[in-house]
């Protein structure tokens, strides 16, 4: 699934694409994705100048005068910016038609999403599906103190308390793993049990590892491709997501890998106390 690092390199790709220009056409190939697509999208969006691109969690916002497009890559998804006269293949399920060039929406699996939220129903942050995200990670209010003021409740294991993104939103199962490692945080820790000092580590360790992430182009597990159509290779620097079995890069002990909310999670139980 792509995760933070992912959906802000497709951001960052499609936005000299989009940010200032005119829509022209949108383009529907079936009803919908995980959610029916927005009915008078096509006369909402045609001849609208798109002002700006946004993101929030995993949510990839375009931004119109009068309303903002929320996209959701789901499972599978990716969006590419191809040249106008591009023929569709099987699971090009939307386009949206600037000038010469389409940015298009491929989701084989079709548990993206693609919404409107127009202005006069309030801010973008109070639609439903963005309106309890947590803090973005990447922004200078996420700290330690925060993760440890709003664990002080939490019997959860950390691990899963950052998958909930009700406190900090974005950090997905692989960038979980793997900042818990750089942190040295056993992922089965009740949350509430770890103190002020470690989740200064821990804030810094995701803020780091998101932000090498988004450098390297995101990580490519199966689908996801950037907007020009590269993989990204974060995978090459996990420590120990998707290792199990192999020697820990640090103490040579070997990771294991267990289930917590049936997800997959890896780590180094001599690294991480």
């Amino acid at each position: 699934m792509p995760e933070l690092p992912e959906v802000e390199v497709t951001r960052r790709g499609v936005a000299p694409h989009l940010e200032g220009r005119i829509v022209s056409e949108v383009v529907f190939r079936r009803s919908g994705l995980r959610w029916p697509f927005p009915a008078d999208l096509s006369s909402q969006l045609s001849g609208r100048t798109i002002r700006a691109t946004g993101r929030r969690g995993k949510y990839l916002l375009i931004h119109f005068d009068h309303g903002t497009l929320i996209v959701h890559l789901g499972m599978s998804g990716n969006l590419r910016i191809m040249p106008l006269a591009t023929l569709p293949k099987k699971h090009d399920h939307f386009d949206l038609v600037v000038g010469q060039q389409l940015m298009r929406m491929t989701d084989p699996r079709r548990f993206g999403a693609v919404l409107w939220h127009a202005l006069e129903d309030g801010p973008i942050a109070q639609h439903v599906l963005l309106a309890k995200l947590g803090l973005e990670p990447l922004e200078d209010i996420f700290s330690g103190e925060i993760l440890y003021q709003q664990t002080r409740n939490r019997s959860a294991p950390i691990k899963q308390v950052l998958l909930a993104g009700d406190i900090v939103v974005g950090v997905g199962n692989i960038y979980a793993c793997e900042s818990l490692f750089q942190a040295g945080i056993n992922p089965k820790t009740a949350a509430h049990r770890i103190g002020k000092a470690r989740y200064v580590k821990l804030a810094s360790a995701i803020r780091d590892i998101l932000t090498r992430a988004i450098e390297k182009g995101g990580s490519t597990l199966r689908d996801f491709v950037g907007a020009d159509g590269r993989t990204g290779y974060f995978q090459q620097s996990y420590f120990v997501y998707d290792r199990a079995d192999q020697p820990c890069r640090v103490c040579g002990a070997l990771v294991e890998q267990i289930k917590q909310g049936q997800r997959s999670t890896f780590y180094c139980k001599t690294c991480q106390k």
